[in-house]
């Protein structure tokens, strides 16, 4: 372990000595807390690093937005008619947000 930790320092030094540890994002600034993340897998984690900085939205989390405007639209409405079709759309909505939640959950097991 020792050796381990010596061979660490020597290349953080080397890369430093090079300049490779210069004008880095968040350079001089404290390390942003992260405690939130100690229990997810890091390979998850990463791959939704790498859509968030793609911009890309999961299903789950588009479906769930979409979700909250049709119940939203549904509470703002007074037409029984467009009442009832607000409610079709939030059951569709509904079934196909618990079926992208169902395949996440399976695939992480």
């Amino acid at each position: 372990m020792r050796g381990f930790r010596n061979l660490i320092e020597r290349q953080i030094l080397k890369a430093k000595s090079e300049g490779q540890l210069e004008g880095l994002e968040g350079e001089g600034q404290p390390l942003p807390d992260r405690s939130g993340e100690a229990l997810v897998d890091p390979g998850i984690a990463a791959g939704m690093k790498i859509m968030a900085q793609a911009g890309v939205v999961p299903e789950e989390l588009r479906l769930k937005a979409e979700l909250d405007e049709a119940r939203k639209l549904y509470r703002d409405t007074q037409d029984p008619t467009a009442r009832k079709t607000a409610m079709a759309r939030i059951a569709d909505l509904e079934m196909r947000y618990q079926m992208a939640r169902d395949a996440r959950k399976s695939f992480l097991r």
